[in-house]
């Protein structure tokens, strides 16, 4: 069998598409114009180089990303991206003011239009020209920028965020290094944003620099450049940089951070730093080097596991609710009984950010119901809970073929949420390694890619 003269046995077709999508990417990337697509969670899918451009953000900032996460709007309506993926309608020629996550303003005419898939709204594009220069010269530019997304966003009674809130706050109004310490998810990014956004370097850049996703040389190259002279380091001067999970940077590179630190012609910027385990395991073990602990731990946070602030959950779940349904345009009203008493026996390793997922996912399957009801949990999070579908199969009250009180799923809807499940496994197996899991799977890295976009699936930590 073929499709467009392609043939379709052993997967070639699917290889076929994965070839067409690289080469709209490609054909994105070289556009004068600035091109923006969302997939219908929200999330950017193609942000090609004329885009960042105009924006001023890099393409990891970005990609993968909710919208609203990124940019800063005056309301949701003035995001023409989200308006025409609500209402399935084009909008031309339309003029927008908004905010980058460094509080810069920027003005596009958009050009934006839905993306349809069998009947259905499956993203969006937009196609942006730069008017911002212009703008500021028309009105004689004053400059302006909303309420960042600071404090306010952290929520929590625990004595322990109280804590973190009442510090981060003092913190803000002095310019020492900080260490932010939790596991991954718990909201470490958010609390340093925070205090940057809420104190004396607000208008200036926050650039956070992800240590884990690099070899050494090249993070190091992209720090500190040549000779410390054109690296993110001078990027970020009158500003901040977060240097996340600092534990995990290799040695060499953090001598020459520490190097950096003891000279006198260090750029004139605040240093932050997240690490994802007890800091004084990562010394004791090597991988943090005392001499830069003792640098950045003069005004240390911690920030508790969800577990073990499970009551949290009475006002976490109220405020992302509140947030999907200005997202979504719902009316959701709550979860019900049975999947309140699912999260508080769930452990949460991926943390706070896990629960943002879980519930944002079942946004997805909640249709018209006002209440979160366990049948809409995303399929991944019910197998955690279930632990096995074999076993759940067998057990015969599982809904992984069967939802109680209703029909048998269809073949392709039970197919996909099975392939979904098993590249969970397979993921997870190889410590979430796209490239290894790929080859274990016998599909291309793009192929894989593909999927976990989209699925949704998670890559590594939440």
């Amino acid at each position: 069998m073929k499709d467009n003269g392609v043939p379709i046995e052993g997967g070639f077709i699917v290889l076929e598409r994965e070839k067409r999508l690289y080469m709209y990417e490609v054909v994105a990337h070289h556009l004068e114009s600035g091109v923006h697509v969302i997939d219908s969670t929200g999330r950017t899918v193609i942000y090609n180089s004329k885009m960042r451009e105009i924006e001023g953000m890099e393409v990891e900032d970005v990609l993968d990303k909710n919208l609203l996460d990124v940019f800063q709007f005056h309301s949701e309506e003035e995001s023409t991206l989200l308006q025409v993926l609500h209402t399935g309608t084009p909008t031309l020629n339309v003029k927008q003011t908004y905010f980058n996550s460094n509080g810069v303003e920027i003005t596009t005419i958009n050009d934006t239009y839905p993306i349809h898939l069998e009947g259905e709204i499956i993203g969006a594009v937009e196609i942006a020209r730069d008017v911002t220069t212009l703008e500021k010269m028309m009105k004689g530019y004053v400059h302006t920028r909303p309420v960042p997304p600071a404090f306010h966003r952290i929520v929590g009674s625990h004595p322990r965020i109280q804590e973190a809130l009442s510090a981060g706050k003092k913190a803000a109004l002095s310019t020492t290094p900080i260490l932010i310490c939790g596991e991954i998810g718990t909201g470490k990014e958010m609390l340093a944003r925070s205090i940057h956004c809420d104190g004396i370097r607000k208008d200036a850049p926050f650039i956070k620099q992800d240590c884990s996703s690099m070899p050494g040389e090249d993070l190091s190259m992209i720090l500190f450049g040549t000779g410390f002279k054109d690296g993110v380091m001078n990027e970020a001067a009158g500003g901040s940089i977060l240097f996340d999970e600092l534990n995990a940077m290799p040695i060499h590179v953090q001598e020459q951070l520490l190097d950096l630190m003891d000279r006198s012609s260090i750029p004139d910027v605040r240093l932050m730093a997240t690490v994802n385990e007890d800091p004084i395991d990562a010394v004791a073990e090597g991988r943090l080097l005392k001499e830069l602990y003792y640098r950045f731990s003069s005004a240390s946070f911690f920030i508790p596991p969800l577990r073990n602030r499970l009551d949290d959950l009475q006002e976490l779940v109220p405020s992302f609710l509140d947030r999907f349904n200005h997202h979504y345009a719902r009316n959701v009203t709550g979860i019900s009984q049975e999947v309140e008493e699912t999260f508080r026996q769930y452990d949460w390793p991926g943390n706070v950010r896990e629960l943002e997922h879980v519930l944002e996912g079942a946004y997805q399957l909640i249709g018209s119901h006002k209440v979160i009801g366990f049948n809409h949990l995303p399929f991944g999070f019910r197998q955690r809970i279930h632990h096995s579908p074999v076993a759940d199969i067998h057990q015969g009250d599982s809904d992984f073929l069967h939802q109680s009180g209703s029909e048998p799923k269809p073949l392709e809807v039970f197919m996909e949420e099975a392939e979904t499940y098993y590249i969970q496994k397979a993921m997870k197996h190889h410590q979430f390694n796209v490239t290894k899991t790929a080859k274990a799977l016998g599909m291309s890295r793009q192929n894989l890619q593909y999927r976990i976009r989209k699925y949704g699936i998670e890559r590594g930590g939440y």
